[in-house]
């Protein structure tokens, strides 16, 4: 399998072949920066973690040079944190039992570039040789460019395959902007409650971005607790960890759906449910 960039890289934790390892692929994530994926992605990890007929494969799309840095990392060169990051992405595909993990060393600015197509490519590729059930990437009301860049060409590559070869389901799920505010039935609940010291693991081996200033160790494990909690007024906690996503699936089996018009639906049903229970009460 080749690749766009000389930098990109197939990770086989356990040392096998990259081909065997992405043909068992079952679950794959596919974010924009190391550390996305065991943020947004541990459903996916937590569902083949230790299972012998389901296998996840992480891709990571960008090169991670532009990330805030402090402390024992505050003098490092752009250089120097591509290759810690890409270290600790490593470290945390042995310590989750990934099936792969992908590098496509790409820059923020060419992800965000709607007319460069090697991206798109380069997923196609990866997704044709992998033929994940469910993917999960970053949701179309992410805040951060780049992974609403990230999630625009995972949709991309995916309506270019075959209809036989897209995956069952795709997930757009938190990072930089969480779902809470979905209407209750527009959530996807996904219970991670299980191995909670693997989901502390696998977010803690980023030391550049938890030491270099960004607590994401705490501020997901706090997300997700929160998500648990608040999901239901009435009733008692169902979980105790718990991620939310939107459910993208139909712009994969439909590929005449609007993308923008699809994620405004959910953001005008959110906006009905507040006008009418102001309405109601007032």
């Amino acid at each position: 399998m080749k690749f766009h960039n000389p930098g990109s890289e197939v990770y086989v934790p356990d040392g096998g072949p990259a081909d065997q390892a992405l043909a068992r692929t079952t679950h794959m994530g596919i974010g924009a920066h190391q550390d996305d994926l065991e943020i947004m992605a541990y459903h996916g990890i937590l569902e083949c973690f230790g299972k012998a007929d389901r296998h996840f494969t992480g891709v990571t799309v960008t090169n991670g040079a532009g990330s805030p840095r402090d402390d024992l990392y505050a003098k490092y060169t752009d250089e120097d944190m591509q290759k810690i990051r890409r270290v600790e992405q490593r470290k945390a595909a042995y310590v989750g039992e990934y099936a792969a993990q992908v590098f496509l060393d790409y820059t923020s600015g060419e992800v965000k570039d709607k007319n460069n197509p090697d991206v798109i490519g380069d997923l196609k590729q990866l997704l044709s040789a992998a033929k994940p059930r469910v993917i999960y990437t970053h949701n179309l009301a992410d805040k951060h460019d780049t992974h609403v860049g990230v999630a625009l060409r995972v949709i991309h590559a995916v309506r270019s395959l075959p209809v036989a070869e897209r995956p069952e389901k795709l997930y757009g799920c938190e990072v930089w902007r969480g779902l809470d505010w979905l209407n209750d039935e527009d959530k996807v609940f996904f219970d991670v409650t299980a191995h909670e010291n693997l989901a502390m693991s696998l977010v803690g081996v980023f030391d550049s971005q938890i030491c270099g200033g960004k607590r994401y160790d705490l501020a997901t494990a706090g997300r997700r607790r929160a998500n648990a909690t608040y999901f239901a007024s009435h009733a008692t906690d169902v979980a105790q960890s718990v991620i939310f996503g939107i459910d993208l699936t139909p712009l994969i089996h439909d590929a005449k759906l609007d993308l923008g018009k699809y994620i405004q639906g959910f953001i005008d049903r959110f906006a009905q449910d507040v006008s009418g229970r102001l309405s109601r009460l007032s």
